[in-house]
């Protein structure tokens, strides 16, 4: 019996899935064009039956900003606050708008209100004295005061009495119901 040699002339295995590269030409070589270049020995995964591979995107360039694309961001941010803060600015400080037209506004309204809210010993024109009267207050040597105020009774049931010559009901929603009593001037 004779042994078997120790050693045969096998290629050495290669790992499962390992592709040797592809040839490369000889240094100083052109490479030849127009051949394929070798497949590697791995199978590679097919797409479904129909679908097409995705297309190879081209290779892009890298995006440059503009000094203009830096800027503009900050150019709106400075834009939105400073016109915010003018507007602020310009409410507190304007003489005929903002807050001082409001004030005014206020001031005026509490003025016309204090017109028709006469106090005790003030005279008064009444306005409407059948339907809704209003008393407006007037000075009392003028030809218009027609009433001075004598007595003013709060409470929602109260009402001037035979000492007095007319009277308003004032109803209140928000605060005090009173009644005006006056007496003819």
């Amino acid at each position: 019996m004779s042994a078997p040699p120790p050693y045969q002339n096998h290629p050495p295995q290669q790992p499962y899935g390992y592709a040797p590269p592809p040839p490369q030409p000889a240094y100083g070589q052109p490479p030849v064009y127009g051949q394929q270049p070798p497949q590697p020995q791995y199978a590679q995964p097919q797409p479904p039956y129909g679908a097409q591979p995705p297309a190879p995107r081209p290779p892009q360039r890298p995006q440059r900003r503009s000094p203009l694309q830096a800027v503009l961001p900050i150019v709106i941010i400075l834009a939105v606050f400073g016109g915010g803060a003018w507007y602020v600015w310009k409410y507190n400080t304007d003489p005929n708008g903002g807050k001082a037209k409001a004030a005014a506004s206020q001031s005026a309204q509490a003025a016309e209100n204090r017109t028709h809210d006469p106090n005790i010993g003030e005279c008064v024109k009444i306005q409407d004295p059948q339907g809704s009267p209003v008393p407006t207050v007037v000075d009392c040597k003028s030809s218009e005061a027609q009433y001075k105020m004598a007595d003013k009774l709060y409470g929602p049931d109260k009402s001037c009495g035979a000492a007095f010559d007319y009277g308003i009901k004032v109803d209140r929603s928000k605060g005090v119901d009173y009644t005006m009593c006056f007496k003819k001037v």
